[in-house]
C-alpha cells in the first residue's frame, strides 16, 4: 500500500544479545518451509485484449523496471548482489532438471533440492534474502555443506573458479543469523544498505537536519559516511547514470558532499527501455512522463521525477498503468528514503466502474471522515482509480493497492492516483487454509467474503485513506484546535523545508498505514457504501464484519513482524493493524476479546472473539475518535505528541492482560508462509509479442527468472560495475 517505513516507536527499550539461531524451532522463523506456497499471477486475459502497440510499450517499461528492481539487491543487504550472482549463473547454465539430476548425484535428497529451489524463489520474489513484508532474514533450509555440493555440481562450476569465489564469499552471510544479522535496521539494531555500516540514529538526525537546511529530499539517495583529516564527512549519494559532485560544504562542524551516480549500469538500462517504450507511448502525456524519468534517473534530479509524476496523473484512465522509480520508504530505518520498484498493468475495466462510482461519491463521503471541515482539503483532486491486473511489478514485493505519488507537494495540490491490483489480490488471498485464531464459524465467513471485504478496504484505504486530510503551514496558525477546551489556536505547523516524512521520519509509514486503514474501517459502515460494490442487506452486513474481523486478525498475526532482537516493529502494515486492534480492545464493553487458549491439537493457541452486533455501538466510535486524533496530529505536525501516543498503542511487552512479547511466540509457532507470486514474461516469437507464463511452482519460478534474465554474463558484469562503485561502505 502507500508511502511509509517499517519502524518502531523510539519508546521501545533497545537491548542486543549477540548470539547465533541455535536450535531448529528457532531457525525455523528464518526459512521459507517445504509446502510454501506459490501461485501464478494471471493475466493472461488481461494482456491478450492489448493492441500491438499496447504491448511492446508494457514489454518495454516491464524490462525497465526488472532492470530498475535489481537496485534493491543493493539496497537491501551487503551479500544481497553476490547471492544473486550465485544462484542466478546455477540456474541460468542448465535447465532445472539437468541441476537436480547433478545434485541428487552429489548426495542431495528430492527434499534438499526443493529447498534450494524454494530458497532462489524467495530470494527473486524478496530481490534479497530479508523479506520485502517484515525485513526478516531468511537462508536455505539446508545445511551450508548441503548448498556447497549443489554448487560444486552444477554446470556453471565446471571449468569456472569464479562461482567457487562467489560461493566463499558469501556462503557465510548467507547461512549467519547472528541478532544484528536476523532484521534491517540502524546501527547495531540490523542491517542497512540506505546509510554505510558506520552509522547510527545520531547520524541520521545530522543528515536530516542538512538534508532539510537544503531543502532536499532522501527518496533516492544513500548516506556514506567517512572521516577525512580528522573532520566527519556525509556523502549523501544520489542515485544517477551521471557522476558528478553536485556541492559540498561545510555544516554544523560536518562536511557535506552531495553526488550522483549510484547504480548507475543498472539505471543506464532503465533509461534505454524507457526510451524504446517512448516509442509505442500512447500520447504525448506519456511521452513527457517517459522522458522526465530518463532525465531524473540520468541526472539524480528528483524533480524530474516530479514532473514526470505530474504527467502521469493527468494521464486519465489509460489502458496500461505504469509506475517507476524510488517510491516506498517502508525499509529505511529513517523512513525518508525510497525503494525501486516498477510496475506495468493492464486495467480491468468491469472492475475499475465499481472505483469509478467511489470517486464520484466521494466529495459525498468524506465530510463523513471524524475531523473538523478545515482539516480536509479545500477541494477533491478527483483522482483516477482503476483496478489492474499487473503484468509486471519489480521490487520487493508486489503490493494490493497504491496510492502515488508520495511527494506532499503533488498530493496536496495537483492531484495523485489510486490503483488496486485485483490480480494481486485474488491471487494472495483466496486461500482455501483454515485461518488461524479464529472460530470455526469466523473461518467459514472469511473463507467466503474475504476478497470481497478486502477490495472495499483497499479501495477505501487509498482513495479516502490516503488520499484525505490536510496538512497545515505557518500560513494557516490560525486555525483553531479541536482538542482546545479554550478554543485557542493550532500550536504547531509545517515549517518550510519539512514534509510529512522528514517531520515524523520513524514512525511516519506505520503512522500513515494506520490512518488510511482506520479510514476504510470507518467508511465501511458509512450506508450505501458496501452497495457501490454490489453488496447489500446480509452479504453488506458479513462484509462489514470480514472487513473489521480481518484487521483484527491481521494485528494478531502481524506480531511476527516485531523483532525482540531489536524491539523495533519491522513492517508498517503489520504495526499500524496491531495499534487499531488494541484501539479495539481499549473500547471496552465486551466488544473485542483476545485470549490464550488451548488448541485443537493440544498446543497453545490464541482466540479473538469480537460482538458483531457492537460493531456500530462501540467500534466504529472508538475508531472514529482514534482517526481524528491521528488526522489533527499528522496536519499539525505534532510528531511529539504522536510519537508518545503510536508508541504506548504499538508497544509489544510481556506484561499485563495480553503479554504480547510471550504470545508472540504463540503467533510465531502457526505463522502460514505468504505466497510467492509467479509473474510472467513477454517475449518476441516469430516477430510476434508473446506473453509466457509459468508453473506455480518452485521450479517455474526459477524458469521465470531464468528466462527474464538470460544472458548473466552480461548481467553479471553490469552487478560487478555497480558493487564496484558503491564501494566497500557496509562491511
Amino acid at each position: 500500500n502507500n508511502s511509509p517505513s517499517h519502524n518502531s516507536s523510539s519508546l521501545q527499550p533497545s537491548f542486543r544479545i549477540v548470539r547465533m539461531c541455535s536450535t531448529a524451532s528457532e531457525k525455523a522463523h528464518f526459512i521459507l518451509p517445504d509446502d510454501q506456497p506459490i501461485v501464478r499471477l494471471e493475466v493472461e486475459t488481461a494482456f491478450n485484449g492489448l493492441t500491438t502497440s499496447e504491448k511492446l510499450y508494457s514489454h518495454y517499461v516491464s524490462q525497465a523496471s526488472w532492470y530498475g528492481g535489481l537496485v534493491v539487491l543493493f539496497q537491501t543487504s551487503p551479500e544481497s548482489p553476490d547471492i544473486f550472482r550465485l544462484i542466478h549463473t546455477i540456474n541460468t547454465a542448465e535447465s532445472v532438471e539437468s541441476l537436480k539430476d547433478k545434485s541428487l548425484a552429489a548426495g542431495l535428497s528430492e527434499t534438499e533440492f526443493t529447498a534450494y529451489l524454494i530458497y532462489c524463489s524467495g530470494f527473486y520474489a524478496n530481490m534479497g534474502n530479508y523479506k520485502g513484508f517484515g525485513d526478516c532474514k531468511f537462508v536455505p533450509n539446508i545445511d551450508q555443506a548441503v548448498m556447497e555440493k549443489l554448487v560444486k555440481s552444477s554446470a556453471a562450476f565446471a571449468g569456472n573458479n569464479s562461482i567457487l569465489d562467489i560461493w566463499n564469499k558469501v556462503k557465510d552471510k548467507m547461512f549467519s543469523l547472528s541478532d544484528k544479522e536476523r532484521q534491517l535496521g540502524l546501527g547495531e539494531k540490523g542491517v542497512t544498505k540506505y546509510f554505510s555500516a558506520n552509522c547510527e540514529a545520531k547520524d541520521s538526525d545530522v543528515v536530516n537536519a542538512y538534508l532539510k537546511h537544503k531543502n532536499i529530499e532522501g527518496y533516492n539517495n544513500r548516506v556514506i559516511k567517512t572521516e577525512e583529516g580528522g573532520k566527519t564527512v556525509y556523502e549523501i549519494r544520489k542515485a544517477a547514470v551521471q557522476n558528478s559532485v553536485l556541492c559540498e560544504e561545510e555544516y554544523k562542524g560536518c562536511t557535506f558532499k552531495v553526488t550522483t551516480g549510484d547504480y548507475q549500469q543498472l539505471l543506464q538500462k532503465v533509461c534505454e527501455n524507457l526510451t524504446e517504450a517512448e516509442k509505442h507511448c500512447a500520447n504525448d502525456l506519456e511521452k513527457n512522463m517517459l522522458k522526465q524519468y530518463c532525465l531524473s534517473f540520468q541526472t539524480g534530479s528528483l524533480d524530474n521525477h516530479k514532473d514526470g509524476s505530474r504527467y502521469w496523473i493527468k494521464n486519465k484512465g489509460p489502458m496500461v498503468e505504469t509506475y517507476i522509480g524510488f517510491i516506498e520508504n517502508y525499509r529505511d530505518p529513517a523512513g525518508m528514503r525510497g525503494e525501486f520498484e516498477g510496475f506495468v498493468s493492464v486495467v480491468n475495466k468491469k472492475m475499475s466502474e465499481k472505483f469509478q462510482v467511489l470517486v464520484d461519491r466521494a466529495e459525498e463521503l468524506l465530510p463523513q471522515l471524524p475531523w473538523p471541515k478545515e482539516f480536509e482539503k479545500d477541494a477533491f483532486l478527483r483522482p483516477d482509480f482503476t483496478s489492474l491486473d499487473v503484468l509486471s511489478f519489480a521490487g520487493s514485493g508486489v503490493p494490493a493497492g497504491i496510492n502515488i505519488p508520495n511527494y506532499d507537494e503533488i498530493r496536496q495540490s495537483e492531484g495523485f492516483k489510486n490503483v488496486s491490483l485485483g490480480n494481486v489480490i485474488s491471487s494472495s488471498y483466496g486461500g482455501t487454509k483454515r485461518s488461524t485464531f479464529v472460530t470455526l464459524e469466523d473461518d467459514v465467513l472469511i473463507k467466503k467474503w474475504k476478497v470481497p471485504s478486502f477490495e472495499l478496504q483497499v479501495g477505501l484505504h487509498e482513495l479516502l485513506g490516503h488520499g484525505s486530510g490536510k496538512l497545515f503551514y505557518k500560513e494557516d496558525k490560525a486555525i483553531k484546535d479541536p482538542f482546545s477546551e479554550k478554543g485557542d489556536a493550532i500550536s504547531s505547523w509545517y515549517e518550510a523545508g519539512d514534509g510529512y516524512d522528514s517531520k515524523f521520519t520513524t514512525i511516519g509509514s506505520s503512522y500513515e498505514e494506520c490512518r488510511a486503514e482506520c479510514a476504510g474501517l470507518h467508511l465501511c459502515m458509512v450506508p450505501g457504501v458496501t452497495e457501490i460494490f454490489g453488496y447489500s442487506g446480509e452479504e453488506a452486513e458479513h462484509i462489514k464484519y470480514v472487513n473489521w474481523l480481518s484487521m483484527v486478525h491481521a494485528g494478531v498475526k502481524g506480531v511476527e513482524m516485531f523483532s525482540p532482537g531489536s524491539m523495533e516493529w519491522k513492517q508498517a502494515h503489520s504495526q499500524a493493524r496491531f495499534v487499531i486492534m488494541n484501539v479495539m480492545l481499549e473500547a471496552g464493553e465486551g466488544f473485542l476479546k483476545i485470549e490464550k487458549v488451548t488448541g485443537e491439537d493440544g498446543k497453545p493457541d490464541l482466540l479473538i472473539s469480537m460482538d458483531r452486533s457492537k460493531l456500530e455501538s462501540v467500534g466504529q466510535p472508538a475508531i472514529a475518535k482514534f482517526l481524528n486524533k491521528l488526522q489533527v496530529l499528522k496536519s499539525t505536525a505534532d510528531d511529539k505528541t504522536a510519537r508518545a501516543m503510536y508508541g504506548e498503542l504499538s508497544a509489544v511487552t510481556g506484561a499485563g492482560e495480553r503479554p504480547w512479547l510471550a504470545w508472540r511466540e504463540i503467533v510465531v509457532a502457526r505463522k502460514q508462509p505468504r505466497s510467492i507470486l509467479v509473474q510472467g514474461n513477454t517475449r518476441v516469437e516469430n516477430e510476434k509479442l508473446e506473453l509466457v507464463q509459468y508453473d506455480p511452482s518452485p521450479a517455474g519460478m526459477v524458469q521465470s527468472w531464468k528466462e527474464r534474465f538470460p544472458d548473466m554474463a552480461c548481467l553479471d558484469k553490469i552487478i560487478v560495475d555497480v558493487a564496484e562503485k558503491e564501494g566497500n561502505h557496509w562491511a
